[in-house]
């Protein structure tokens, strides 16, 4: 099993939206969290340098901002509080393209390949709440 984790997908939506999406506390606490029962709450200081902290009911994930180029890339850090885990990285692209803006998410660093599977069953479910806050189906 591979400790990475890659999800790409093809948004039918503007770059603007997407990337709006991904950096506005607003439309975050929309969709950042695998489970809509949970009460999620999103600070985010989105420049390089600038951190974020996610509480997803009493899971809370936070990290700080290494890129940021609007409306292409971002890349941070994350680390879940109450782990003695190192930090892992993901990283954001979006490209325009006919159809509307590939997302490339990229989930790197994780000790383990379960670990890894673990978070990737977080993640599918966000992106697809992600494509529907931008009102669209993946």
């Amino acid at each position: 099993m591979d400790t990475e984790i890659r999800i790409e997908r093809v948004l039918p939506a503007t770059i603007g939206r997407v990337y709006d999406a991904w950096t506005r506390a607003d439309l975050l606490v929309r969709w950042y969290c695998p489970n809509p029962r949970l009460e999620l709450k999103v600070d985010a200081d989105v420049r390089p340098g600038g951190s974020y902290v996610v509480e997803m009911g009493p899971h809370v994930v936070r990290g700080t901002y290494l890129e940021v180029d609007p409306p292409h890339r971002l890349v941070f850090s994350w680390k879940w509080d109450g782990t003695d885990d190192d930090p892992t990285r993901v990283e954001v692209e979006l490209t325009e393209v006919p159809d509307g803006t590939r997302m490339l998410l990229s989930h790197t660093g994780f000790a383990t390949a379960e670990d890894a599977a673990n978070h990737r069953t977080g993640w599918d479910p966000e992106i697809e709440r992600l494509a529907a806050v931008l009102g669209v189906r993946v």
